[in-house]
């Protein structure tokens, strides 16, 4: 007879109590068993001389696709400790995906066009999700449990202090973060 699964709803401010759309929540059962699954695969797109989408999570082991949808071609990589790769000068879609076997934060950029930038969580666990425009998010299919629920955003003023919070699926917690971010650049 299998558990019940439950939902963790999440809602992510700034310092100033603004919505923060783009952050990544996951979560870790506090007894650390986290069940044997194969990754889902994602895609990044390239689009107008930009990743689609800028932040994305994904599971450890996941094979990532990076179509390049647009009518010249990119260099895609990364130096990342998580995943050093490179994706030379292609139009169309590599023939292989990238796998990210490591967890941690992966930064890619363009070695043709500086501007692109994107940022790939991966997270030793299958229950993550990414806010919507309202700074929600909810992580679905948790068995019932505890768990220690994580935020993260790129623009967060120190990056490895990622803010825990502890919640039971199933007992209709919800959680709240409030990030310290970095102002805004603009991109040209």
């Amino acid at each position: 007879m299998s558990a019940q699964a439950a939902s963790v709803r999440v809602q992510i401010v700034d310092q100033a109590g603004a919505v923060v759309p783009d952050a990544i929540v996951y979560a870790m059962p506090v007894n650390g068993k986290i069940p044997a699954t194969k990754p889902a695969g994602a895609v990044i797109d390239q689009v107008k001389r930009r990743f689609v989408p800028l932040v994305s999570v994904a599971q450890t082991g996941a094979a990532i696709t990076f179509p390049n949808k647009d009518n010249i071609e990119h260099d895609v990589y990364s130096f990342s400790p998580a995943k050093r790769f490179e994706l030379n000068l292609y139009h169309g879609i590599p023939a292989t995906p990238v796998v990210f076997d490591k967890p941690g934060l992966v930064v890619m950029g363009c070695n043709i066009h500086d501007s692109m930038i994107a940022y790939l969580l991966i997270v030793d666990t299958p229950w993550f999700a990414k806010t919507d425009a309202s700074g929600q998010a909810t992580i679905d299919n948790l068995p019932a449990d505890a768990y220690r629920v994580t935020a993260w955003h790129p623009r967060m003023s120190d990056p490895n202090a990622q803010p825990t919070q502890k919640v039971g699926a199933g007992t209709g917690d919800a959680a709240k973060f409030t990030l310290q971010l970095k102002p805004e650049q603009k991109v040209e």
